[in-house]
């Protein structure tokens, strides 16, 4: 299986099992190397998470940790640039988000309500925004996650060529 080595998710107090499972689904499809679950998460085998994952918790790599920031400060320590996906006054448009294939990447994502949470804004390097047209200006967590991973993985293939 390939695996686009660093890329690694960190999930935050996600609420919805479904929304997890879609998660691990996606993080399949784009190999993800491992996903950090962490806060009010639920974990596999929760009958929601593998009712939408379809086997993902099997190919994906995932650990529970209760708090976030203790991943964080561990995988900085490692070399991973930490990149919120979240809307903020310093966000980066997606568009314009570059990933370096020298960098380790960990994307966060946060809860469905309240989106990545303060202190965990303030300890990340860059803030990723997905522009948004309509009149809601919010995306399901598990559809923002395939988006920001088909962008990185776009942006992997095209280095390739």
């Amino acid at each position: 299986m390939v695996t686009f080595e660093g890329m690694q998710l960190l999930l935050n107090d996600v609420r919805s099992a479904l929304n997890i499972g879609s998660i691990f689904r996606s993080s399949d499809a784009f190999a993800v190397e491992k996903i950090w679950l962490t806060g009010i998460c639920a974990c596999p085998p929760n009958k929601e998470i593998l009712k939408t994952a379809l086997g993902a918790t099997q190919t994906v790599q995932w650990e529970y940790m209760e708090n976030a920031l203790e991943v964080i400060e561990r995988l900085r320590n490692e070399g991973f640039k930490i990149c919120a996906i979240e809307q903020s006054e310093q966000a980066v448009m997606l568009q314009n988000f570059s990933p370096s294939e020298a960098n380790k990447t960990l994307l966060i994502l946060g809860n469905e309500v309240e989106g990545v949470a303060k202190n965990i804004l303030e300890l990340s390097d860059i803030h990723i925004e997905i522009p948004q047209f309509g009149e809601k200006k919010s995306l399901n967590v598990a559809v923002t996650t395939g988006i920001v991973l088909w962008h990185i993985t776009l942006h992997q293939l095209q280095i390739e060529k």
